[in-house]
């Protein structure tokens, strides 16, 4: 009997996601097609250059969805499911800090850690998770009475969860049972059509949409899945002009003369869907939610530690000059912080410890003695530097484009103390390591230059950052 193996199911589940929320919101399909038209045309436009940060084969198959559940249980049984598929609990985002709405969530996301794994099928999952506890938001009447109603849901079956297990440990299933895990497992974030209580969704909903959307209804969904696009800025342009309304700007870095970098997102506004409604009388009424939207993105060099560090105090100097000016957009400042502020070459960001680079000994490399630095290597003709791809997401970014797409801004406490949380204690509560995204990168440059080295027979060779 075949057996599927981690990455053919990662790869199945993705696409019969896809297929299945294009069903459920027709607008994804029209995004997906827009996508692969504007990378044709930049392929076409910019040849072999354009796929400087992946094939098209990759970056057309590629997505990132996006789900939301409200316990510690319910995000450690989330691991489980996406673990089956070779995907690991990545980063730590505190949605709550980054939003100027109330955003009453943690986060992290799951996702292929291996290079080779990426390449195949680099499929990832931001995951939010609701904090009640948090008295900014939740009152301890209100609180109690969220935790009681997210304690009586289940998300997941049992046989889910048991097929889940298994494809983990054998890393794969049989045909039978890979069709069957992957049916259960798609089916768990379809949009149900149970009627939501009307009241209580209204009562979360005054805290907090996103709050509603995960604890205001008894099952979770995909609340968007992302392709990936080689030009954000035509495709913003071409959904514009079939009519389709975007969110009012560009999430992360500017559109500028030097690098892509880390990530670059934007999305369609949420749309009214139909829902069903159970009024405080028992009966059932229609009506309409906005919680599901269409995010694209643009993926970019990974920064090190030290880029990140320049990133978020460009950030911080652009929201300084905006404050300071009038009649200026956010993104004409952006390019002018940028330009001053980041080399504006891949030699200026590698040369300085900003990035992270993969290194490779080039076949038609000099036949002399090669010199011992990397630097050097790379000017000389031993070696070529090709940038490692930003897999990973950005707290402000992300809040961004849940904001967007909020109807409204909410409530926030601000008179008393939040709670702190943080990636160890996240980790503690799923029972899984979560990893740093840093130390993934800096894994991948480091193995890359531990193998030039013993290709060129040099005993020691510095690795950048």
């Amino acid at each position: 009997m075949t057996t599927i193996p981690t990455w053919r199911l990662r790869a199945a589940f993705a696409r019969d996601l896809s297929t299945m929320y294009g069903y459920e919101v027709p607008a994804y399909n029209t995004l997906v097609q827009v996508s692969e038209e504007v990378n044709r045309d930049v392929v076409h436009r910019d040849g072999a250059g354009a796929q400087r940060l992946g094939s098209i084969e990759r970056i057309t198959a590629e997505r990132h969805g996006a789900i939301r559940v409200g316990t510690p249980a319910e995000l450690g049984q989330v691991a489980r499911v996406f673990g089956a598929l070779g995907m690991r609990p990545v980063g730590f985002y505190d949605l709550r800090e980054a939003a100027r709405s109330a955003v009453p969530v943690i986060s992290t996301a799951f996702r292929p850690v291996d290079a080779d794994e990426l390449a195949l099928n680099p499929f990832r999952v931001f995951t939010s998770m609701l904090t009640p506890a948090d008295q900014r938001f939740f009152s301890p009447g209100l609180r109690a009475r969220l935790e009681t109603f997210l304690a009586g849901r289940q998300l997941f079956g049992p046989e889910l969860l048991d097929l889940a297990d298994r494809a983990e440990q054998e890393r794969g299933l049989p045909e039978p049972a890979a069709a069957r895990f992957l049916e259960l497992a798609v089916g768990a974030f379809e949009l149900s059509a149970e009627p939501v209580d009307r009241a209580w969704y209204a009562e979360l909903e005054a805290v907090s949409a996103v709050a509603a959307d995960i604890g205001g209804v008894r099952s979770t969904h995909i609340n968007h899945l992302t392709p990936r696009v080689l030009d954000i800025d035509e495709l913003y342009r071409r959904m514009t002009d079939r009519g389709i309304e975007m969110i009012d700007a560009i999430q992360g870095p500017p559109r500028w003369r030097g690098p892509d970098v880390l990530l670059r997102q934007t999305s369609f506004r949420a749309l009214a869907e139909p829902r069903t409604f159970r009024e405080a009388d028992g009966t059932i009424a229609e009506g309409t939610l906005r919680v599901r939207f269409g995010e694209v993105e643009a993926r970019g060099i990974a920064l090190t530690p030290a880029g990140r560090s320049r990133y978020d105090t460009l950030l911080t100097e652009v929201d300084r000059r905006l404050a300071e000016t009038t009649g200026r957009t956010r993104a004409d400042v952006a390019v002018e912080v940028w330009e001053q502020g980041l080399p504006d070459t891949e030699r200026g960001l590698r040369e300085q410890g900003l990035a992270y680079f993969t290194y490779t000994p080039r076949p038609d490399h000099p036949r002399t003695t090669p010199p011992g630095t990397l630097d050097a290597l790379v000017d000389q003709g031993w070696v070529t530097a090709t940038p490692i791809v930003y897999e990973d997401f950005l707290p402000r970014s992300a809040a961004g484009i849940f904001q967007s797409n909020l109807s409204g801004e909410g409530s926030r406490n601000t008179t008393v103390q939040g709670v702190g949380y943080d990636q160890a204690w996240l980790s503690g509560a799923i029972g899984r390591d979560i990893h740093n995204p840093f130390d993934l990168y800096a894994g991948e440059q480091a193995a890359s230059v531990e193998a030039v080295a013993a290709h060129l027979n040099l005993p020691t060779l510095k690795d950048v950052s």
